[in-house]
């Protein structure tokens, strides 16, 4: 099942290789959340890892991400992994709304922040044979 979250770049790490082959990748974002913001981190895997290539921190953006968890040796690992990032208020409309105020940007992530349900077509190009 994928989800959606809105907010603004906090952090974006450098891509980290694990094994011969394999490539991860992190990124922060600010939710604005009810009282408190909250700090999420996800992950972008393999070709995923170039998506945050073209934002910066302090960019409001929307990310849509499965929650994978694994059990490893007894312990268990929960990961947000993302597999699409696009610019924020710009959605799945044709029109683009790059030039909405910052006001109103952070007005419409306060109200669209919360976790929600999406159609999880484009999660069957993951490998899932990942120790975590």
């Amino acid at each position: 099942m994928g989800y959606k979250a809105e907010g603004k770049i906090e952090k974006i790490f450098d891509s980290e290789t694990k094994g011969a082959s394999f490539q991860v990748r992190q990124f922060v974002i600010e939710v604005s959340e009810g009282q408190y913001p909250q700090m999420v981190a996800f992950q972008l895997v393999q070709d995923k890892c170039t998506l945050i290539d073209d934002y910066s921190e302090g960019d409001m953006v929307e990310v849509e991400f499965d929650l994978r968890g694994r059990e490893w040796n007894g312990k268990y690992f929960t990961n947000l992994q993302a597999w699409r990032i696009g610019r924020a208020g710009e959605g799945g409309g044709s029109s683009n709304n790059s030039g909405q105020s910052s006001s109103s940007s952070e007005s419409s992530s306060q109200n669209n922040s919360a976790p929600k349900p999406v159609p999880a077509a484009a999660s069957s190009d993951f490998d899932d044979d990942i120790p975590f």
